[in-house]
């Protein structure tokens, strides 16, 4: 199964460099705000790449334009939604969230505008992000009547700390991209031409190690923080052990020893 040729309605999908797919959120007459469509095709994509990764090492997760990353949940699309209507859009949007946060393949988000609310949650859902410097971020859910509802409240906590994520989640304050990366929610703030480029340039450079212990490595560390210490070093050798017998393992060291690039084959 692979999404790499299909046309999407909200989506772009991009091959930038080899091994490094590009999904560029695309409703910028609305701050690519997110409907159930896009939701569903989210899932689809995310989905796809636990499945079939094809020849992907790393994706790129951005936004369309230079005035949005997403501004959330589409609020017109909800206008007069009944309580079962509401709650069987959520279930999409949760599907979405829980694809995106567990994709074995390394997602970079280039945060190239406004990330409020489920934005703000999917910039949180990727293993990390950079921002232009016109980003602005906000958790606006609790000036609505509801709170976040797609990961915010655990990933939130996790990047920032719980004291500063309750600040931000219980006031619905925004934030701009300094701050995002002064409070660990970004990995560096970048002028909007570059974004892309630095992005792009750390994709590159992930997609040439070994595509299965980069894999093994993001799981070692995404699930060793949600365990104790010891379990989580446990955790840490099984993940490790599942590198010994590769190839790319042999490749690797031989490579070092004949001074030379490796060329690693995902097997």
């Amino acid at each position: 199964m692979t999404t790499s040729n299909k046309a999407f309605n909200t989506l772009v999908i991009d091959h930038p460099a080899t091994h490094v797919l590009q999904v560029t959120l695309n409703r910028p007459e609305s701050a690519n705000a997110f409907t159930t469509e896009m939701a569903r095709e989210l899932f689809e994509v995310f989905e796809a790449l636990a499945l079939d990764r094809a020849d992907t090492r790393c994706v790129i997760l951005t936004g369309s334009g230079e005035r949005a990353f997403c501004a959330g949940g589409d609020l017109k699309e909800r206008k007069g939604m009944s309580d079962e209507a509401w709650g069987k859009q959520h279930l999409v949007y949760e599907r979405m969230v829980r694809a995106i946060i567990n994709c074995p393949t390394p997602i970079i988000g280039a945060i190239n505008g406004a990330a409020y609310g489920g934005g703000c949650e999917i910039a949180a859902a990727t293993d990390f992000a950079y921002a232009a410097h016109n980003a602005r971020f906000a958790l606006t859910e609790t000036s609505l009547g509801i709170i976040p509802g797609a990961g915010g409240t655990q990933t939130l906590a996790r990047a920032m700390g719980e004291r500063r994520c309750k600040e931000l989640i219980l006031s619905a304050k925004p934030f701009s991209a300094e701050e995002a990366n002064q409070w660990g929610l970004i990995n560096a703030v970048f002028p909007q031409e570059e974004l892309l480029p630095k992005a792009l340039e750390m994709a590159k450079r992930i997609s040439n190690n070994a595509p299965i212990a980069v894999r093994q490595a993001k799981q070692s560390i995404h699930r060793g923080l949600q365990m104790s210490l010891a379990d989580g070093m446990t955790f840490e050798i099984e993940a490790y052990n599942r590198t010994v017998p590769t190839e790319d393992r042999v490749e690797g060291v031989l490579a070092f020893n004949e001074k030379r690039k490796p060329n690693f084959k995902d097997r």
